[in-house]
């Protein structure tokens, strides 16, 4: 079976479909609206445009901190999801962000994450969160996840579950 998501993978087109397959598959994600906008082997970067819902602080515009947490933890977990081949599903064991400063207001925040250990159980994770300029991140964080057993292939044509929105 890893032989087949191997080939799989070499495609940048289908480690795309099956990052917003993993995004989508999260409820949670798919209302926030975060979006995909890379896929690597064992990197990750996604995005959450600016919406006045999304705030925390209405007199200053920013974002909410939980909305920035969410980014980080949704875009690390797929960095490790897709570090290994064949995929397996994780599970955050350990997050700590560091809020470094608000995402200025009206702005989209971008996250990256690159996986850069892995062990028999455990995957470990670095993220950094900016809205525009990467040398001056929103939000930078370390996390662990546990790993769960491989992905069956079928999970990339499964129909996803409407949620009421």
């Amino acid at each position: 079976m890893a032989a087949g998501w191997r080939v799989l993978f070499r495609l940048p087109s289908v480690r795309r479909y099956f990052g917003r397959r993993f995004f989508d598959s999260i409820p949670h994600s798919r209302r926030l609206g975060l979006r995909v906008t890379d896929v690597g082997r064992g990197t990750f970067k996604a995005r959450i445009g600016y919406r006045d819902e999304l705030v925390g602080n209405p007199y200053q515009g920013h974002l909410h901190g939980g909305v920035v947490t969410t980014l980080i933890d949704q875009t690390s977990g797929a960095a490790a999801f897709f570090s290994l081949t064949p995929p397996e599903f994780v599970a955050t064991l350990d997050l700590r962000i560091d809020h470094l400063r608000p995402a200025a207001p009206g702005r989209t925040v971008h996250a990256r994450a690159q996986c850069y250990h892995l062990t028999r159980h455990v995957a470990f994770v670095r993220c950094c969160a900016h809205d525009g300029n990467p040398d001056d991140p929103v939000a930078t964080s370390i996390s662990a996840f546990m790993r769960n057993g491989s992905v069956p292939l079928r999970f990339g044509i499964r129909r996803r579950r409407k949620i009421n929105t």
